[in-house]
């Protein structure tokens, strides 16, 4: 399968972001791609919350949504947006995932399930439960002959949640990101490279990258990742633009055969080691 990850650099205006997202999606799928992602934050990238709630609406009314149904199914693709914020309520949005069909169904969404609430070293706070309101769900989708495991940016730093995509026989992981510039120098490539080669699957993680209209910077380097950990494709820059890959679903069932830490997980207790270290001193005693 004929993969593509598209790099962009998302402004603070809906309508602006549509017909980036439009050209990127049919250039991807000119170039023979059946699967094509775009990064968490498609739809808008805006830190001030009221001009972000002046323009998301809800999921039946979104414009970013309804092209891309329209896309997918005018192309024939599988067409997956890493994010985009969708109202809830009046001050309550989520970061949701849409993947559509190739008829232009839209076969699953998915609400970010952990919240980027950090102070980074280099002064940036983000709080994004002010704003959004976390997932509950973990997915896992069929996507031709593939399983797919959806999450978005920060949920790559807890491996459970993949472990159990991986479990439940997603060979393809995803993490579509917007990894601030900070912490996507120290750690982008390592996390998307442990996911993969811990889990034996392929990883895909479209990225933001640049200086964004709201002050931002992210990371970009969108990411391809085989089941060994190896790098397939990289955008190794903070450009917008589109990256591409052969997945061969073969290299999943070889790489877990090398390592068949999937087959070998065994339940275990964990013990309060210092009340056990207490227990033998007394015992000598």
């Amino acid at each position: 399968m004929r993969v593509a990850a598209i790099q962009m650099r998302t402004r603070g205006t809906i309508d602006s972001n549509c017909s980036d997202f439009e050209r990127f999606v049919r250039e991807a799928a000119t170039a023979g791609a059946k699967y094509v992602q775009t990064p968490e934050m498609t739809g808008i990238l805006q830190k001030s919350r009221k001009d972000l709630f002046s323009q998301i609406k809800p999921q039946e009314d979104d414009a970013l949504v309804k092209l891309a149904a329209s896309l997918a199914r005018e192309l024939g693709i599988w067409l997956h947006i890493g994010s985009h914020a969708i109202r809830l309520e009046e001050q309550k949005a989520a970061n949701r995932a849409f993947v559509f069909s190739p008829d232009g169904l839209l076969t699953a969404t998915y609400d970010k399930i952990h919240m980027f609430d950090v102070d980074l070293a280099n002064g940036e706070r983000w709080c994004e439960s002010n704003v959004y309101q976390p997932g509950k769900r973990s997915r896992v989708i069929e996507v031709e002959n593939a399983k797919v495991g959806i999450s978005i940016c920060y949920d790559v730093r807890f491996p459970d949640l993949y472990r159990q995509q991986a479990l439940a026989g997603a060979s393809i992981l995803t993490a579509p990101s917007s990894f601030t510039k900070h912490t996507g120098k120290a750690h982008w490539h390592l996390l998307m490279r442990a996911r993969a080669l811990e889990n034996g699957a392929f990883m895909i993680s479209a990225a933001q990258g640049g200086k964004h209209e709201d002050g931002r910077e992210t990371f970009g380097h969108s990411l391809i990742v085989n089941p060994w950990g190896e790098v397939v494709a990289e955008k190794a820059d903070e450009e917008p633009g589109i990256i591409f890959a052969e997945l061969d679903l073969d290299e999943v069932v070889t790489a877990r055969a090398r390592i068949p830490n999937l087959a070998n997980i065994r339940d275990f207790v964990l013990e309060d080691g210092i009340e056990n270290i207490t227990s033998v001193v007394e015992a000598a005693e």
